[in-house]
C-alpha cells in the first residue's frame, strides 16, 4: 500500500524537530532572559513524547515554538521537515483551560472545526455525532458546556481536536484540573484515541507518573535556562491501562529514576 505524504512533508522527516534551539527574551528595560538553551528533540511520526521539568523552566515554550508563536533566537524548529511558519493546520491543541464555546451545544462545539474548514453542514454534524459517541458523550449532544462536568468538557475538547485528524497533537497540562478518578479515565481515553489515529504527541505535564504511564519517551528539562538533561525510553508494553500500569515494577523503577533526576532540578529552582 502506498503512503501519501501530507502537503509540504519531507519524505522520512520527523514530525517535529528541534535542532540546537535557544530562546532569549528581552524585557522592556532591556534585560535578557534565556528560557531555553541548546535544546534538541526529534519526534518521529506516531510517537508519544512527554516533557517534564521544574515549574517555569520552559516546557510550554517548546509547544509555542512548534506553533510558531515563538521564534528561536538560535537554531531551528521544523514540522514535517519544513521550517515552522505560523500555525500549521495539521496541528491540534488540548490545553488545561477548556477551549469549548460556552454559547454552543456539544454538537456544534465538536462540529466547529470541520465547518470552519469548509465541510458541508450535514456531513460535519454527522461526523460530530460520531466523535461525540466515540468519546463517551452519546445523548449529550444538545447540552451546553455549563451543564457538563469538568471531565465531560474535557471529552468535548478531545472530540473537538480529534475530529480534525491532527497529525501532531500538542497538549499542555490538559488533565491537571481534574480529580484523580476522572484524570485516569481521560488518560485512558487519550491513549485509545491516539492509538487509533497514529498522530504524534508532545505532552507537557508536571505529573511525573502521568508522563511515564502515557509516553514512549520522557524528556527531562533542567531548571531555567532550560536544557535537555536526559531522555528516558519508556519500554512499558502497549496497550496500557492507566489503573494497572502504575503497579508494574518497571513503571515504579522508571518513575524513581526520573524523579531522582527531576528532584535535583526542583531543588535548584
Amino acid at each position: 500500500m502506498s503512503t501519501v505524504l501530507p502537503l509540504n512533508a519531507a519524505p522520512g522527516a520527523p514530525a517535529i524537530d528541534f535542532d540546537n534551539v535557544s530562546l532569549r527574551f528581552i524585557s522592556a528595560d532591556g534585560d535578557a532572559t534565556v528560557a531555553l538553551r541548546n535544546f534538541s528533540m526529534s519526534v518521529v511520526r506516531g510517537e508519544f513524547i512527554a516533557i517534564v521539568g521544574p515549574t517555569g523552566c520552559g516546557k510550554s515554550t517548546t509547544l509555542n515554538m512548534v506553533t510558531g508563536l515563538l521564534k528561536p533566537t538560535v537554531g531551528k524548529v521544523q514540522v514535517m521537515g519544513q521550517p515552522v511558519d505560523g500555525i500549521d493546520p495539521r496541528i491540534g491543541f488540548v490545553f488545561q483551560a477548556d477551549a469549548v464555546f460556552p454559547w454552543r451545544s456539544v454538537l456544534m462545539n465538536v462540529a466547529a472545526g470541520p465547518l470552519f474548514r469548509g465541510m458541508a453542514k450535514k456531513e460535519a454534524l454527522e461526523l460530530a455525532q460520531h466523535w461525540i459517541q466515540k468519546v463517551g458523550l452519546a445523548g449529550f449532544d444538545k447540552h451546553y458546556p455549563h451543564q457538563l462536568s469538568g471531565g465531560m468538557r474535557k471529552r468535548v475538547a478531545l472530540a473537538q481536536t480529534f475530529i480534525n485528524k491532527p497529525e501532531i497533537l500538542l497538549m499542555d497540562e490538559p488533565f491537571s484540573a481534574l480529580d484523580m478518578q476522572t484524570r485516569t479515565l481521560m488518560q485512558d481515553e487519550l491513549l485509545k484515541l491516539w492509538s487509533s489515529t497514529g498522530g504524534s504527541v508532545i505532552f507537557v505535564t508536571h505529573d511525573l507518573e502521568e508522563a511515564v504511564a502515557l509516553a514512549d519517551r520522557v524528556f527531562v528539562l533542567s531548571a531555567r535556562p532550560a536544557t535537555l538533561k536526559r531522555v528516558y525510553e519508556i519500554d512499558l508494553p502497549r496497550p496500557r491501562v492507566m489503573s494497572e500500569v502504575r503497579y508494574d515494577p518497571r513503571f515504579i523503577e522508571l518513575s524513581k529514576r526520573i524523579w531522582a533526576d527531576l528532584r535535583e532540578e526542583v531543588d535548584i529552582h
